[in-house]
């Protein structure tokens, strides 16, 4: 209900993206934030020529290079669409302006930044366990739509595993 307003409120460009199209890339600056209206996107760095994905957007998710957003400088996230792809965008002054335009706006953007930092500490708390079961069983729990929007390949990227242990995990 939060993101159907904020939809209609603030998301007023649209973006299509093909498969594998980036959305951003390493090195740049993005001060936009993104609503996913179908299809699915990976956010990931590259480390000594390896990917690490370390978030996902699917329909209905807010997705955005959070640090470059807040700080205005460049980033190491890639964005790229692993579906064909919808994005809806606003830029960093129009959602400030939507914002600062009322107390209900300013109460559910905070409430939306309470849900990405605890996404990313849940995520940081993901890492730290060094049991593959233990990392399928915490993102299962907390997220089984990813399991049907994301193919296996990138779920087990994300899980820091080979895709044949998440095979194993999910016949298990």
């Amino acid at each position: 209900m939060i993101l159907d307003f904020l939809q209609k409120e603030l998301f007023w460009k649209t973006r299509k993206l093909k498969r594998n199209e980036f959305l951003k890339t390493s090195g740049t600056i993005d001060t936009n934030i993104y609503f996913v209206e179908e299809g699915s996107v990976r956010i990931f760095i590259e480390d000594e020529s390896e990917e690490r994905i370390i978030r996902f957007g699917y329909k209905g998710n807010i997705i955005v290079s959070l640090d470059s957003f807040l700080s205005g400088k460049t980033s190491e996230f890639y964005i790229q669409a692993i579906k064909v792809s919808t994005v809806k965008m606003a830029s960093k002054k129009d959602l400030y302006e939507f914002i600062n335009s009322s107390n209900e706006n300013l109460k559910l953007w905070n409430s939306i930044l309470e849900d990405l930092v605890l996404q990313q500490v849940e995520r940081e708390k993901d890492l730290l366990y060094s049991s593959p079961k233990i990392r399928y069983e915490r993102v299962l729990k907390r997220s089984a739509q990813l399991f049907q929007e994301i193919p296996n390949k990138y779920i087990a990227n994300y899980l820091r595993m080979s895709p044949e242990t998440l095979s194993r995990l999910k016949k298990s």
